[in-house]
């Protein structure tokens, strides 16, 4: 409950929450954008829309200082359990045990009354049984995804699930931070931060292994430099202490994985509605490697491009490019020589046409008749992403038929 007056702990309480319910709202909105439709899509948006709800109701709660809103707020909390129940079952496709079922759906119910009628004189009591209704039911959801039957599931289900029951458990922790009846001295409460960790790491998990492995990077990056941040921010109070150190690292490290979720879904969100190169191309109706060529000059990355064949690098000596060329796909200027000496009179020749055209980038369409796509890719472009689109573009072009 609301101890009065707007204290340095209510006001990291406050913050932390209000970014929780900002994040889960993001996540929401992402989720949906990937799989509008999908029956588990909609278990997911049905948890995260009562945690949302949660978070919000605390934070303007804590915020203005309203009892009977804080109150309140402890419905959406008692819902939770049966949230992340409907979430199990979505992920194993199974449904839970009977018992398990009214015991969440009882257990929400009641406490829901009891935050409405409940008297002040047992509010300890109704947050202590709360609490341990929230822990009680997060741990049997993990225990529902570590002893499922993994023969049901694909390998990346069960990989994921495994993910999935990691998370649950190590949230657990952060909800036991929200309720003063079993921590009454923890400076800030961190259940909306635990919570901004888990969906930042499920919308991790929805990518590739590559894709992952760089967003539990830079995830990390994030959570440091939040917390160097917020831990220089609190050295400037005059009488800074450890506590008000880790309110202000909560503080940032919320805030920091909210704007991250926005920024994120926001980026994904406008690559969606400008196409890159790749699926530019795909999407063309080109029947021809000019037409696809023309279609690839209207890309950003493709402007600069000069399309040579062997008519028109007479002055190169065509035969003796035509061996060297064989074996390559896509040369870099920067990796010249390209693996041969660099007094090599081919590797002399195509530095030389690279350098005519301050060029970048050749790429082999076809070596006998020499075939060439000449380009410059601008330095703040110049990245793996890049170099795989250019591969993969010289691939469609490469097998893309040539008008008799």
């Amino acid at each position: 409950m609301i101890s009065g007056g707007m204290t340095s702990g209510v006001i990291a309480d406050s913050i932390v929450n209000l970014c929780g319910a900002i994040g889960l709202g993001v996540a929401m909105f992402a989720l949906h954008r990937r799989d509008p439709r999908g029956p588990l899509t909609r278990r997911l948006l049905v948890m995260l829309g009562i945690a949302a709800v949660l978070f919000l109701m605390r934070g303007v709660a804590w915020w203005a200082g309203s009892a009977w809103l804080d109150r309140l707020s402890l419905i959406p909390a008692a819902a939770v359990p049966l949230g992340a129940l409907i979430v199990t079952e979505g992920i194993l496709r199974r449904h839970a045990p009977r018992a398990i079922k009214i015991v969440a759906s009882a257990g929400a119910g009641l406490l829901s009354l009891g935050c409405i009628f409940g008297q002040e004189s047992y509010a300890t009591l109704h947050s202590l049984l709360l609490s341990l209704f929230l822990l009680a039911g997060f741990a049997t959801c993990a225990w529902l995804l570590t002893t499922r039957d993994r023969s049901t599931l694909l390998a990346s289900e069960n990989r994921g699930i495994d993910r999935l029951a990691v998370g649950a458990i190590m949230v657990i922790p952060f909800i036991v931070t929200d309720f003063r009846a079993l921590v009454p001295d923890i400076p800030v409460r961190l259940g909306a931060l635990g919570a901004l960790l888990v969906v930042t790491a499920v919308l991790i998990a929805g990518g590739g292994s590559e894709t992952r492995r760089q967003g539990i990077l830079m995830t990390a990056l994030r959570l440091l430099g939040a917390a160097l941040l917020g831990a220089a921010a609190a050295c400037v109070s005059p009488d800074v202490d450890a506590a008000q150190v880790m309110r202000f690292c909560a503080i940032a490290i919320s805030g920091v994985l909210t704007i991250g979720l926005m920024t994120d879904t926001l980026r994904a969100y406008f690559e969606s509605q400008v196409p890159g190169v790749l699926n530019s191309v795909a999407a063309s109706a080109a029947s021809t490697r000019d037409e696809l060529i023309a279609e690839l000059a209207n890309h950003p990355l493709f402007e600069s491009a000069r399309r040579y064949r062997e008519r028109d690098l007479a002055g190169y000596d065509p035969p003796l490019l035509r061996n060297f060329l064989s074996t390559r796909r896509v040369l870099r200027r920067p990796e010249a020589p390209w693996g041969v000496a660099a007094s090599d009179p081919a590797v002399e020749r195509l530095v030389s046409l690279m350098q005519a055209h301050h060029a970048t980038h050749v790429i082999i369409l076809s070596h006998d008749p020499i075939d060439l796509l000449v380009l410059a890719v601008p330095v703040i472009s110049a990245d793996p992403a890049t170099e795989t689109a250019l591969a993969l573009v010289r691939r469609l072009l490469a097998s893309t038929r040539e008008p008799a």
